[in-house]
């Protein structure tokens, strides 16, 4: 059953090369959430570690993990102790040879409530996430917890309207987005204003177009390319909670670390969806070229 309104806090964080550090300072962080009243705690993506695709390097897949492994134990066990839920993001290594970009889902009672696997994996200069990661296999499906219906999408995701109305028609009562994009240092900074509005507005939009509050969880701070030709990212912060018109409730820095909380009120949706009725105009019976990858 969804409840009326919920507390939610996202937390952006910079990120180091020690593991152990990050994982302490990520539960730190999530606490005082907690401790301020957060229901919801939303993770930004890979949040153990350094954004390891800038590069192709096998020895990084000594990262992964399975799931259920150690970090859903540890997160599954401060999510029962906080009595909160924790949307996180893991390597998740499903097989020898076969590793996922995940997102997870602990319930407030300890439990591994879902999971979603990344479906759109970039290949760009600085972002290999190909040779990282396969393709999700488990779709568009909401992960029904305490406090709703969740949304979980993740990162590259976010640029496809499709992923976010394939949530909304399953159910979903918010969109997540847990994230790590930045700027190339060496862009002109007339050009990463632009993609920084692009990238806040297309998740506007979902919101928009699905009368759905949008959450959305980034890095920051500058991390080094392991190859000395690259100039490594500038990750841009702005993690942002968005309501159902796409206004902004609050919004982080760029390059601060923070604890970003709102209030979501369940209810809005319902009266957004009244007034402009998207889902009832769609007209399905003419949608069949979205299956295809372009028309010749």
């Amino acid at each position: 059953m969804t409840t009326q309104s919920i507390q939610v806090a996202l937390i952006q964080q910079q990120k180091s090369a020690d593991v152990k550090q990050n994982i302490a300072d990520c539960f730190k962080h999530i606490r005082q959430a907690a401790n301020n009243g957060a229901q919801l705690v939303l993770l930004q993506e890979l949040h153990n570690s350094l954004y390891f695709c800038q590069t192709e390097d096998v020895n990084c897949f000594d990262l992964a993990e399975t799931i259920p492994g150690p970090s859903t134990k540890a997160l599954g066990e401060l999510a029962k102790e906080l009595n909160i839920v924790i949307v996180a993001s893991l390597f998740e290594k499903r097989a020898t040879g076969l590793y996922h970009n995940t997102a997870v889902v602990l319930e407030s009672d300890g439990s591994l409530a879902g999971r979603y696997r990344k479906m759109h994996i970039p290949d760009d200069p600085g972002f290999y996430e190909k040779f990282y990661f396969t393709p999700g296999d488990l779709g568009f499906n909401p992960i029904q917890t305490s406090l709703g219906k969740l949304g979980v999408l993740v990162c590259w995701d976010q640029w496809y309207p499709e992923a976010a109305r394939l949530m909304a028609l399953a159910g979903a009562d918010l969109l997540l987005y847990p994230t790590a994009i930045g700027w190339d240092p060496e862009d002109d900074k007339a050009e990463q204003e632009r993609q920084l509005n692009a990238w806040t507005q297309v998740q506007k939009g979902h919101a928009v177009a699905n009368g759905l509050p949008v959450l959305v969880t980034n890095r920051t701070g500058f991390e080094a390319s392991a190859d000395r030709q690259a100039s490594g990212i500038q990750f841009w912060g702005n993690s942002f909670i968005a309501g159902p018109q796409g206004e902004i409730l609050a919004q982080a820095s760029t390059d601060q670390e923070e604890i970003l909380t709102a209030t979501i009120d369940l209810k809005r949706s319902e009266s957004v969806r009244r007034i402009w009725p998207f889902l009832r105009d769609r007209r399905i019976d003419a949608y069949e070229d979205l299956n295809r990858r372009f028309r010749d």
